[in-house]
């Protein structure tokens, strides 16, 4: 089974819940927090055909731990809360796709990097043959002649 990455999860989490968050009016009863949204770890795990307490352990444990933090006033931001109000397991949608975007930057820098990496290789392989070739036809031209041995 193939662990998905956090850009993976995120990715998924933002594609699926991207509406609800966008829909909310508040005192409409769908949610007690606009910036909350609750998600189901079972429906993205299916997404991402893993087991529902990978997705969970990742929000739960290691993102939360990452990227939640505490104000100067003492009060908490979560990136994942178990509970908001009467709403399970909830997401901070504006966080979360603050730390997607960033995760999508970091990727895209990295392919960008790498396909510069990827053509340096070819002009160096392509120069490198050429100077070969030319270098082969060269030591062919300074082979002594007949003439040549004869003026010797």
């Amino acid at each position: 089974m193939r662990i998905p990455t956090d850009l993976e999860i995120l990715n998924t989490i933002y594609r699926i819940y991207h509406s609800d968050f966008v829909a909310f009016e508040r005192g409409d009863g769908s949610r007690d927090s606009k910036i909350y949204v609750p998600i189901d770890c079972k429906k993205v795990a299916g997404e991402l055909k893993v087991d529902s307490d990978i997705v969970f352990g990742r929000l739960y444990y290691h993102l939360e731990k990452q990227y939640g933090y505490k104000q100067d006033n003492g009060s908490n931001v979560h990136f994942f809360a178990f509970k908001v109000g009467n709403d399970s397991k909830c997401v901070n949608f504006p966080l979360m796709t603050s730390i997607l975007a960033g995760l999508r930057q970091e990727k895209k820098k990295f392919w960008i990097g790498t396909a510069v990496a990827v053509l340096a290789l070819i002009v160096s392989t392509v120069s490198l043959t050429v100077s070969v070739t030319q270098l082969g036809s060269s030591n062919k031209s300074m082979q002594p002649t007949a003439e040549a041995s004869l003026i010797e």
